[in-house]
């Protein structure tokens, strides 16, 4: 298995696939919350098209992004977007900072609903536990969170398996009258548009993963292999979700109401396990950026990010963040997520489609 994992394939075709969906679950679909807000709002069959819409934006703008990161050796978000954008990169910056606390307050909300549900322990601990596996991870440095994130990936698509097979099993028959229905209101493109724009700010957290890429069609494959390895989970989740629809939607964790209807305790317990773990990794991957990106501006001054530093980057951050959990999963959702997704069409996505194509083929063509 390590030799699979250390192959050039691996690295370059499902590596940057599994970290992004490492650091996009948790923020993305873990809790099923965010399903429902961008996607089964708009019914059944219109939430099907919306996540059709988010994978075609994905797959577009990841393959781009690598083939440019590939060009220019850009492997932290500082030297990608001072690339791409100049002087005024640091408008990239203040919407990733912006995201990060708000998907380490998401995810911190999350972790503390799932431990005093699952066993007792008080929000408060359970957010602290999860945040401070975020600081360990991050003071560890780029090998550890890589190795954490592959193999935590195939243990949640393990148990995601199982958890899919038996609710469309169970459920089966019931989620297909619903989708018969063809229930489809106004939006879902646009919502479709607004979840893929705020999740591509996780690009960041796995641009160190793009260093074995070296040629064009090793990037556009590796891009849109890495949309359909994040989707596909979420849209299997998101089949299992409709089994309670409409009543779920008014949910704050949807994720269990699915789990508790299957009757199978000993699941749900893996699967809040596996999350718990998953919100680790996301918050990993977003902290790791910002360190990233401190490292490259450190080592152009002959200086090194130590790992002292790294963590103690970490931990400040997330002691923040255990202030923001508090304002709770359905606003920081709805509300943060919303906005700051037009921050990253600006930023990202309108410049890296116009811009960035033009200096691929500049610097092909010199």
């Amino acid at each position: 298995m390590n030799n699979f994992l250390n192959s050039k394939f691996y690295r370059k075709y499902l590596l940057p696939g599994f970290v992004f969906q490492s650091v996009v679950i948790a923020g993305g679909y873990g809790t099923g919350r965010e399903l429902v807000e961008y996607f089964l709002s708009h019914g059944p069959l219109g939430g099907i098209y919306g996540m059709m819409v988010t994978t075609l934006v994905w797959g577009l703008v990841l393959a781009v992004t690598y083939d440019f990161v590939r060009i220019f050796k850009t492997y932290d978000y500082r030297n990608l977007f001072t690339q791409l954008l100049g002087r005024f990169w640091f408008l990239y910056e203040i919407c990733y900072i912006l995201l990060l606390f708000i998907v380490l307050a998401v995810v911190g909300a999350a972790a503390g609903t799932i431990v005093q549900d699952t066993f007792g322990i008080p929000f408060g601990l359970g957010v602290t536990l999860m945040l401070l596996a975020v600081a360990y991870l991050s003071y560890n440095g780029s090998k550890t969170i890589e190795a954490f994130m592959s193999w935590w990936s195939f243990v949640l698509y393990a148990v995601y398996i199982v958890f899919i097979a038996v609710g469309i099993s169970k459920f089966g028959p019931k989620i297909a009258e619903i989708l018969s229905q063809g229930e489809i209101t106004s939006g879902w493109a646009l919502d479709g548009f607004r979840y893929a724009f705020y999740n591509l700010g996780c690009i960041s957290a796995i641009l160190f993963t793009l260093s074995d890429i070296e040629t064009r069609s090793e990037a556009v494959i590796s891009g849109f292999i890495s949309a359909l390895i994040t989707i596909i989970p979420g849209f299997l989740f998101y089949m299992v979700v409709l089994s309670g629809y409409p009543e779920i939607v008014g949910e704050s964790i949807p994720a269990f109401i699915a789990l508790k209807s299957l009757g199978l305790p000993a699941l749900l317990i893996a699967y809040e396990v596996v999350l718990f773990g998953t919100l680790i990794e996301t918050g990993t991957g977003f902290i790791h950026a910002v360190n990233e990106r401190l490292a490259a501006t450190l080592r152009q001054r002959d200086r090194e990010l130590t790992k002292n530093m790294r963590g103690g980057i970490a931990l400040g951050m997330v002691l923040l963040s255990i202030i923001m959990s508090r304002f709770g999963l359905i606003d920081l959702i709805a509300t943060g997520y919303g906005t700051i997704s037009w921050g990253f069409f600006v930023t990202h996505v309108v410049p890296i489609l116009t811009i960035g194509v033009a200096k691929i083929v500049r610097a092909e063509k010199s």
